[in-house]
């Protein structure tokens, strides 16, 4: 990345020239990865308004710093690694299989991680393209509990590759082969066109809060999740409501709402 592409992000992140990282340290990766959290949505409303979804850095970058949008762990994890890189930590790109019910485990490349070397030469897992997930970045290599804000975290040894659980349940399954990010490109197109894809069935805008909770708008369903585990939810009426909320909450200018393409049916 140029510098006035980094200024850029950064800027977007909330973090002035003053303030820019003097060193790929431990210290500033948590501090970029809970400001990306807090600023750019984990959302799949592209999908649904019809927009193409390019798996390129340059693309990726655009989205979230020049049109002020999010997108899912692709996207995400696509940008954030290029920021990343230009900051100077050592990136590395992961494929993953997202766990499902009964043992069940997604399509190849069915997610996006990151393993980052800091300065030190600790690894650390940067994810911030899962929805909820930890608030800052796992030690790669240590396979205790890891307490964070999002919950209890392990990496644990899953044959060749490695299991990231939450609270006892595992989330995805993580190849430790390094990728590219073109790699990604058919698990992007199954997940935006697949009638088996959720991100197909249903609409999410999502991010973490200044208090550690979680604010998500799901189609006209707005929740707002406190730190301490408390919910409270309601159904927006008109579409301004919609729009206003996209726009005042996730920061998102949107000229009309986004609607499913393809409902889930219950038949």
């Amino acid at each position: 990345m140029h510098i006035r592409e980094i200024d850029g992000y950064l800027h977007r992140l909330g973090i002035g020239p003053e303030e820019w990282p003097s060193a790929p340290t431990a210290e500033a990766l948590r501090d970029l990865h809970l400001r990306h959290l807090r600023t750019v949505p984990f959302e799949n409303l592209s999908i649904h308004l019809g927009e193409e979804i390019v798996l390129e850095e340059d693309r990726l970058v655009d989205k979230v710093v020049g049109a002020r949008r999010g997108g899912f762990c692709y996207e995400l994890n696509g940008a954030f690694a290029a920021l990343l890189g230009g900051l100077g930590f050592e990136v590395t790109l992961l494929a993953a299989r997202v766990h499902g019910g009964a043992g069940r485990l997604g399509i190849p490349y069915d997610h996006l991680a990151l393993r980052v070397r800091t300065a030190d030469g600790a690894q650390w897992l940067a994810d911030v393209g899962f929805g909820a997930h930890s608030h800052y970045p796992l030690a790669f290599t240590d396979k205790g509990e890891q307490k964070d804000p999002g919950g209890v975290f392990r990496i644990v040894e899953a044959g060749p590759d490695l299991d990231v659980v939450l609270n006892g349940r595992p989330q995805y399954r993580l190849e430790v082969r390094p990728r590219e990010l073109g790699d990604f490109v058919a698990g992007a197109w199954w997940h935006s066109t697949s009638p088996r894809s959720h991100f197909v069935q249903s609409l999410v805008c999502s991010k973490v809060t200044e208090d550690g909770g979680r604010i998500t708008l799901s189609g006209r369903s707005f929740k707002v999740t406190g730190a301490d585990g408390a919910r409270e939810e309601r159904e927006l009426g008109t579409d301004e409501e919609v729009l206003t909320v996209y726009r005042e909450r996730f920061g998102i200018e949107l000229h009309h709402v986004p609607t499913v393409r393809n409902p889930r049916s219950d038949s």
